[in-house]
């Protein structure tokens, strides 16, 4: 089953990603991708999906989308190193995968976020994404 990274959560403070089920009262009711237990979350409490967030290269923004889809070609499927890799190891992944991204803007820090979400995504999920016409075409059969 394809990923929609338009429902994949990003919480600042909490760990890992989330699947967005359903709206409250107060904000969200989200699943983690981890251990599937599902919480309520605060409308104010930082959430951002992954399909609005874009690294910076030197052409401009690269969707994260199209950065996971290079990473997975770059690590033939493999798993990306751990969020805890040396600045170097992480460098010479994104300078593989993504050769054109603007080390001025794009720091480890976010590498090390980049590559834990592709775990995750990888472990739990799917890296095949959905588009926009699989998510009409979902709504049509809804």
């Amino acid at each position: 089953m394809k990923t929609d990274l338009a429902k994949t959560l990003s919480i600042r403070g909490q760990h890992g990603l989330f699947n967005y089920i359903a709206q409250s009262r107060t904000g969200a009711i989200v699943e983690s991708f981890e251990d599937k237990k599902r919480t309520n979350v605060s409308a104010n409490a930082g959430i951002t999906t992954l399909e609005d967030i874009s690294i910076y290269t030197d052409e401009g923004e690269m969707k994260l989308r199209e950065v996971f889809e290079k990473m997975h070609q770059a690590l033939g499927g493999a798993s990306a190193p751990g969020p805890k890799a040396s600045a170097e190891e992480l460098k010479a992944l994104f300078a593989k995968a993504v050769p054109n991204y603007d080390g001025e803007r794009f720091y480890v820090s976010h590498m090390k976020k980049v590559v834990e979400w592709y775990n995750a995504l990888k472990d739990h999920a799917s890296l095949e994404f959905m588009t926009d016409e699989d998510r009409e075409a979902a709504q049509k059969e809804a």
